[in-house]
């Protein structure tokens, strides 16, 4: 039982917490003040919360901003691992935010693939400057995550979805030849960049959501909304508490996390109140069936994730599924433009194995000249420029130790380029590096990082690579494509490697062309 009184809210009901109970009905005091409240008691709250504030000050400001990246600091140096000067508050960011804008009016030659000194110029400086990589304090536990989401990615399962991915991509093909139709020459200019991130949004609502589709556009939009907001401020100065000020920004960005938060709800939600075991056959589905398994009898065990957990795997599979397979398919189509010959070898290899009839899971995976281009594309334009991880332990690196508990940034544009991994071609495209595989591409097993290695490899690998398989199938069964002169060539790093002013392409429907 509760009763409002003068001193607070009392909470009658029995517990064994009286320590809690007292303490809430202390703080309820506060705003039910009665008439023994005196100057000596508001003095006192104000010595109180003078403490929070001195305390919060001396955690934030000299703990979290002084002392600590002094002691990282020395830590490293002692282990051999320099790096550029901590500046207090501001850390690096103003000048890696200087070197990128000053970096931002490079222009590349379409053949000129080394973009870095565009995207990582910091990097490349801080490299030449002290020698070593840059390392930061982080890190995440993923294991029972990782357990859940397997079986929504597994070979089998993806092929079940080869159909809807091809489906999508013949209802943006059938739109493009329209257009191309129009012309006299069968041609027509495409932003291709924007049809591949609407295509791979289609694909990844419908492949994840099934029939909760429409609100799985939903919260495409809302999301990439989100990415533009993490873009603008990635690299400014956080002023402490500015989270939770109602800037526009603030107001914009919560307003997009509500809407996105709720569309998942109601989409998860109504699949856990659906009737029978099964949950769909799509991602979401999948990995709803792996999180609450059932014992012999149909009786539910407890759910192995929770709502927000669930909500936050949904958000990855619409970044990785839709960002990352639109921009291996945006720099594979450049690349295919730039190199016509290859574009034509691709082509006949797709007509050789479906000849005008639809691709289909078991047939794409006979695409041998298809997997080396986009091996290759991976490597120079792979979707993620960097990722990090951290060491569970003591490890050395060839001279130089690392300590546990420190993460480290992995540079894969940089590590794609290193030719005594590549040979001295290392900077060409060269799909043939390939042609035994990808263990056998480089010097060493595992150079290829774009999907990593490991127990934390990209889950999702497999889907993309079958997914940019069927769009590409579709496209060369139809069109033959060229780089527009308004083509412009300056990747930038935008969270992920984009094209600054899209990808412009002449289109040729290829029966006009015959």
């Amino acid at each position: 039982m509760q009763e409002h009184t003068r001193t607070g809210l009392l909470l009658t009901e029995k517990t064994s917490r009286t320590s809690e109970k007292r303490i809430y009905i202390a703080s309820c005091s506060f705003l039910f003040p009665s008439p023994s409240f005196t100057m000596a008691s508001f003095a006192l709250l104000l010595v109180v919360l003078l403490v929070l504030v001195i305390s919060w000050l001396w955690d934030y400001v000299m703990l979290r901003l002084i002392w600590k990246p002094q002691i990282i600091t020395n830590k490293l140096r002692k282990h051999g691992i320099p790096g550029p000067p901590y500046k207090f508050f501001k850390g690096c960011n103003e000048d890696i935010k200087r070197m990128k804008e000053k970096a931002d009016g490079l222009v590349l030659d379409v053949h000129d693939h080394n973009y870095l000194p565009r995207v990582a110029s910091h990097y490349l400086k801080w490299r030449d400057q002290y020698g070593k990589g840059l390392v930061f304090v982080e890190g995440i536990d993923w294991v029972r995550h990782r357990r859940v989401i397997n079986p929504a990615f597994a070979m089998d399962k993806i092929k079940m979805m080869t159909k809807t991915m091809v489906a999508c991509a013949q209802n943006m093909v059938k739109e493009l030849e329209d257009q191309a139709s129009k012309n006299k020459n069968g041609e027509t200019q495409v932003e291709l960049e924007e049809q591949f991130h609407e295509l791979t949004a289609d694909i990844i609502s419908d492949t994840a959501f099934g029939s909760s589709y429409k609100l799985g556009i939903e919260d495409f939009h809302a999301q990439k909304e989100l990415q533009e907001i993490v873009v603008e401020t990635r690299l400014d100065v956080q002023i402490p508490g500015s989270n939770y000020l109602p800037t526009a920004s603030n107001r914009r960005k919560w307003k997009l996390e509500r809407k996105l938060r709720g569309t998942l709800v109601q989409i998860i939600q109504s699949r856990l109140g659906s009737e029978g075991s099964l949950y769909g056959n799509d991602l979401l589905g999948l990995m709803l069936e792996a999180c609450i398994p059932t014992e012999q009898g149909g009786k539910q065990q407890q759910i192995s994730l929770s709502m927000d957990e669930i909500i936050h795997e949904c958000k990855t599979f619409f970044f990785a599924g839709h960002e990352i397979t639109a921009l291996l398919l945006t720099w594979t189509v450049f690349l295919l433009s730039v190199y016509p010959e290859w574009q034509e070898r691709l082509r006949k290899e797709v007509l050789r194995e479906f000849g005008k009839d639809d691709p289909s899971g078991h047939n794409l995976s006979k695409l041998k000249e298809m997997t080396m281009i986009l091996l290759e594309t991976l490597r120079l334009y792979s979707p993620a420029v960097f990722t990090q991880r951290k060491t569970t332990t003591d490890m050395a690196v060839g001279e130089i130790k690392i300590p546990k508990g420190f993460g480290i940034i992995i540079p894969f544009a940089i590590m794609h380029r290193d030719k005594k991994v590549w040979d001295d071609n290392a900077d060409e495209f060269n799909p043939l590096r390939f042609q035994n595989g990808v263990t056998k591409a480089a010097k060493v097993p595992h150079a290829l990082l774009s999907f990593t290695i490991g127990p934390r490899s990209c889950i999702g690998q497999d889907f993309a690579m079958m997914e940019a398989k069927s769009v590409m199938a579709v496209i060369l069964q139809k069109f033959s494509f060229t780089l527009s002169p308004d083509y412009v060539h300056a990747p930038v790093d935008l969270l992920t490697l984009q094209p600054k002013f899209g990808l412009p392409v002449i289109l040729r429907r290829l029966d006009v062309c015959s």
